[in-house]
């Protein structure tokens, strides 16, 4: 669990997912990185136990699995703290509310 945590970009991922479920879409435009790379942590985080997918015709969709024991919800607590010594967390979060065209939806 340490290592899924140690990841600047999984960190980043966990943090995007704690509000509610994400599509990858959304989280490739939030992270500015190519959907490969985005998968590939997604993946990560799955084996960890600390995501779960849900497929919805070609798009998946992401969520946060509710911590497993007490060690596993006190990292998911850490991320709050997160934000004064990891600036891009707050950027996350602001640019994951802001789309160009509200209407549109990345996956539909």
């Amino acid at each position: 669990m340490f290592r899924a945590f140690s990841d600047r970009t999984r960190l980043r991922i966990l943090n995007l997912l704690k509000p509610g479920e994400l599509c990858v879409c959304d989280l490739v435009r939030v992270l500015e990185l190519p959907q490969p790379k985005v998968s590939r942590h997604l993946a990560y985080l799955r084996r960890a136990g600390l995501v779960a997918g849900r497929k919805d015709g070609l798009w998946m969709h992401y969520t946060l699995l509710p911590a497993q024991n007490s060690f596993h919800q006190k990292l998911i607590e850490c991320l709050s703290c997160c934000f004064q010594d990891v600036p891009e967390l707050a950027k996350d979060m602001k640019r994951l509310g802001r789309r160009e065209n509200p209407t549109a939806t990345c996956c539909g």
